[in-house]
């Protein structure tokens, strides 16, 4: 898939919104990926996970022995992948905050686990995640994520693969311009304040 295929995916799902949004790093933004949207269809989550799943070196694609994804961007694309790749996947959830896998998922020690998120801006989530990961034994060797915002910057401490770049402004709370502390905000992401 080519970047303009990906992106009309996201526009034939209604996923690219418009407006003032809290993203759940805490980040203000203009645009808002409902990635939701654009896995909420069966057939177009396979097809950008097999496109995912192609965008993986093929020595990262035969180390896998699991893919973990966290709840809940992550669980769809995460599912996903684990079909694309024939891996089973499991995914985090955090009851009281913090990562932990539940519902009887474990890893067995040394695992090598793709992690797999839906939108990756600061890479917060994803470093709690692989850390998560770790106290369960597993051993992370890559990240894959449908969207990268970090403009390029963001260190996960492993291979980081996104199936597509978006370069969209995000702001710090003190930092958002007038012209879009004047709009609404809408906090659409998973993490509660």
């Amino acid at each position: 898939m080519t970047d303009d295929d990906i992106l009309a995916e996201f526009h034939a799902s209604d996923a690219l919104l418009e407006g003032h949004f809290v993203l759940s790093s805490g980040r203000h933004s203009d645009r808002y990926l409902q990635c939701a949207r654009v896995l909420m269809n069966a057939e177009r989550a396979a097809r950008l996970a097999r496109a995912l799943a192609h965008k993986l070196p093929r020595e990262i694609r035969s180390q896998i022995d699991v893919v973990v994804g966290p709840a809940m961007g992550g669980l769809i694309i995460g599912h996903e992948m684990g079909r694309a790749l024939g891996k089973d996947a499991l995914f985090l959830e955090r009851p009281t905050g913090i990562f932990e896998l539940r519902r009887g998922f474990r890893l067995e020690p040394g695992q090598r686990v793709l992690m797999v998120e839906d939108v990756v801006t600061t890479g917060l989530s994803s470093r709690e995640a692989i850390a998560a990961v770790q106290r369960e034994g597993g051993e992370v060797i890559a990240e894959a994520s449908l969207v990268d915002r970090s403009n390029g910057s963001v260190d996960l401490g492993v291979p980081f693969f996104p199936l597509i770049a978006i370069a969209v402004p995000s702001y710090a709370e003190d930092e958002v311009p007038p012209e879009l502390a004047a709009i609404p905000v809408t906090k659409p992401g998973s993490r509660k304040a």
